[in-house]
């Protein structure tokens, strides 16, 4: 007979732990590798899923009527700036500025429409041969990447108009002294902006969700996703070397008028 003590319910539970760590670590490394991402994401029937007894469906509508009314309160904002009094030589020199924007604007879309054709052609690359999508399939796909690059381009564009006008109608609210509207108007421009932005693209994503295929959705958000945060990094890239040339500009002209720095007549 052996003398060896019976094991006790400690070692018994380790000895099990062992066992299933080691059976975990055998599913991990011998599971088949399962190849997916948002190209393969089928979203649910959002007329049979419900919240509170409201289908998804509802309330995607419902969403998208409310970042209509935000478009609508940017363009509001917009309108209700424009009209604000301003001096004939402040709105001239605001125009000008913005002339001078507009030439931006127009040559950073070419510049938008040549990486375009680029990303169409990746698209249709990886969509239409690796993949093997339909060939209408891979229309809708880079459609909704132009799509995305023409959101970010049209907001810019808006910023850009919207900004410069509420310049010269701050400087001039600033000449009556009060504190209040000369921070107010510049708010509201930011405002606008920032609302109009969240409101279009929040409409395009809501578009896609409502009215595309539910097997195609998941490619289409890649497709609006790479148009629109290329188009946005682009402009923003850009248009922090164009800000950068304005002020070396307006030190030029400082140097070349011989305007001190603290001079009121200096452009900088």
């Amino acid at each position: 007979m052996s003398d060896k003590p019976a094991p006790g319910p400690g070692a018994v539970s380790r000895a099990r732990g062992a066992v299933f760590a080691a059976a975990a670590l055998a599913a991990l490394f011998l599971a088949p590798p399962a190849h997916a991402g948002e190209a393969d994401l089928v979203l649910p029937d959002l007329r049979e899923v419900e919240f509170h007894g409201v289908s998804g469906h509802t309330l995607l509508v419902a969403g998208m009527g409310v970042c209509v009314l935000g478009v609508l309160f940017g363009l509001a904002m917009y309108a209700h700036l424009r009209k604000l009094p301003v001096h004939k030589s402040m709105r001239e020199i605001s125009e000008l500025i913005y002339e001078t924007c507009k030439t931006y604007l127009v040559t950073q879309g070419k510049f938008l429409l040549l990486l375009e054709v680029f990303i169409g052609a990746i698209i249709v690359f990886y969509f239409g041969f690796l993949l093997g999508k339909p060939a209408g399939h891979v229309v809708v796909i880079v459609l909704f990447s132009v799509i995305g690059i023409l959101g970010s381009y049209s907001v810019a564009w808006f910023g850009m108009r919207i900004n410069t006008f509420a310049n010269s109608r701050a400087a001039f609210a600033g000449l009556r002294g009060k504190p209040f509207p000369t921070y107010a108007i510049p708010l509201k421009a930011g405002m606008s902006v920032g609302m109009l932005l969240i409101s279009i693209e929040l409409v395009l994503m809501l578009a896609i969700l409502l009215f595309i295929p539910r097997d195609l959705a998941g490619a289409c958000f890649i497709g609006f996703a790479i148009g629109e945060s290329l188009g946005a990094a682009a402009l923003r890239i850009a248009g922090g070397i164009f800000t950068k040339i304005a002020d070396i500009g307006s030190d030029l002209m400082k140097i070349v008028f011989k305007i001190k720095e603290d001079d009121a007549r200096n452009p900088g």
